[in-house]
């Protein structure tokens, strides 16, 4: 959905009339209507000069409207150690902020991974893994909305994202923000956000750990929920441009009540 913004045109003026002196008046309130669309039309373009300023303005854009639960079945397709593409499904819950749980099955059994705030854990039968960090996606993809921005910088830069500097540039036909590189680097740890929806689009980052290699994730698709939220119904990761996994989101449903406990690791309960 493009966002627009009305335009004003103006009348030619024609010699006043004594018998009409009602209608000057209208003139201040023209000017005040054409004001307030002037404003409305250049307040995307105040968010450019600093990182958290565009986290805010996302924030500030959706608080009141985005969801706070969401379900949806993902059909995933990886690139095997083999070089072959496979295909799982996947189910995802997710309650905002901080909270994601993703169950899959494999020949060698179920498993889940959580995520819950700043740690990840990996359920296969009674064996729980904890690893180190979150997960940024959900940090810059849902929990902006709905938390604190200071929360928001703090995740970020616990995952190494910097707020400086900042740029813009276009990605598929659309104006977008660049945080946290310069104008022609591809490969330093940058977001990027869609100028006009206030929404992520994708990040650059050198590759796990090899740093000659860039890693880049994008979010595609971008459907308006009932909600008022949006989201991005296809995500893909690439390496060096060498897809490695595309997600395809189905049977999307927001708002739904969750039980806390399904993000809580069955160590933890």
């Amino acid at each position: 959905m493009r966002l627009t913004v009305p335009r004003f045109a103006r009348r030619a003026a024609g010699p006043a009339r004594a018998a009409r002196p009602a209608r000057p008046a209208l003139f201040p309130m023209v000017v005040v209507c054409w004001s307030m669309a002037a404003a409305t039309r250049v307040s995307p373009q105040a968010p450019a000069t600093t990182g958290e300023s565009i986290l805010r303005a996302m924030h500030d854009r959706y608080a009141a409207t985005w969801y706070h639960t969401l379900t949806f079945t993902q059909r995933t397709t990886l690139r095997s150690p083999a070089d072959t593409m496979v295909i799982e499904t996947w189910r995802e819950k997710a309650m905002l902020p901080g909270r994601l749980r993703i169950d899959l099955e494999r020949a060698t059994g179920p498993m889940a991974y959580i995520f819950a705030n700043d740690s990840t854990f990996v359920v296969r039968g009674d064996s729980v893994r904890r690893l180190a960090g979150g997960n940024y996606l959900l940090t810059i993809g849902f929990d902006v909305y709905v938390q604190p921005v200071e929360r928001t910088l703090a995740s970020l830069r616990a995952e190494h994202f910097t707020m400086a500097p900042v740029h813009e540039d276009t990605w598929n036909g659309r104006p977008v923000y660049v945080i946290g590189a310069a104008p022609g680097d591809l490969h330093s740890r940058q977001l990027w956000i869609d100028k006009e929806r206030l929404l992520y689009v994708r990040s650059l980052a050198p590759a796990g750990q090899d740093s000659s290699k860039t890693s880049d994730t994008r979010f595609d698709n971008y459907v308006r929920l009932p909600s008022g939220g949006w989201l991005s119904e296809k995500v893909e990761f690439y390496t060096d441009g060498k897809l490695r996994q595309r997600e395809e989101y189905s049977d999307v449903r927001t708002d739904v009540p969750l039980d806390a406990s399904l993000f809580v690791p069955p160590a933890g309960r």
